[in-house]
Parts: C-alpha cells; sequence; structure tokens
C-alpha cells in the first residue's frame, strides 16, 4: 500500500522556523517528482515546491528564499524547511508523489 504520511506541523511565531516532513511507505519516493501543496482557510490548493529525481527543486515565487525541499534516500523522506514564517504561510501542507497525497500537516503561524 503506497502512503505518505506528513508531520511537523504546529503553531509558531512570526519570523519563526518548521520543518515538515513526508514519510513514503509502498513506494521509492525518490524514484517520483514530489511536491509540496498547500490550502488555507477558504483558499483553493497552491503549490509550494518541488522536487525532480536528480534533486532540482522548483519553487513558487511567494516561498523563494524561505522554504526549502530536501530529500533523504536513506529514511525514504522528503522534507520541508520553512523559515522566516508569516502569517499568511498559515495552511495545510499537503505532500504528493506518484498521485498519491498524504492527510496533511496543519501549520499556524501567528503571535
Amino acid at each position: 500500500q503506497v502512503q505518505l504520511v506528513e508531520s511537523g506541523g504546529g503553531l509558531v511565531q512570526p519570523g519563526g522556523s518548521l520543518r515538515l516532513s513526508c514519510a513514503a511507505s509502498g513506494i521509492i519516493i525518490s524514484k517520483y517528482i514530489s511536491y509540496w501543496y498547500r490550502q488555507a482557510p477558504g483558499k483553493q490548493r497552491e503549490m509550494v515546491g518541488s522536487i525532480s529525481r536528480n534533486g532540482r527543486t522548483n519553487y513558487a515565487e511567494f516561498v523563494k528564499g524561505r522554504f526549502a525541499i530536501s530529500s533523504d534516500n536513506a529514511e525514504n523522506t522528503m522534507y520541508l524547511q520553512m523559515n522566516s514564517l508569516k502569517p499568511e504561510d498559515t495552511a495545510v501542507y499537503y505532500c504528493g508523489a506518484a498521485d498519491v497525497w498524504g492527510q496533511g500537516t496543519p501549520v499556524t503561524v501567528s503571535s
């Protein structure tokens, strides 16, 4: 059974950092283009960024310079390092690969 499980979300103050994890089972995540998306309350889901099979990353303009995607092949896990967080980054964050999506992990940026 293919499964992606996100973790690492929570409450953080503006300017703070969080690292989200996306643990894969049933697939080798590094063999796929993998994505981070987010959905804020009342808004459509939007792409945050992606990482290709050769490790190349792409980011939405609104997170460039603040967020970084990486992967650990040994752990079969993808990460989203989020720095300089803003209140508008508040959303549920989802990872996806091979047409499979996780259940999401909520991130709240608030003082």
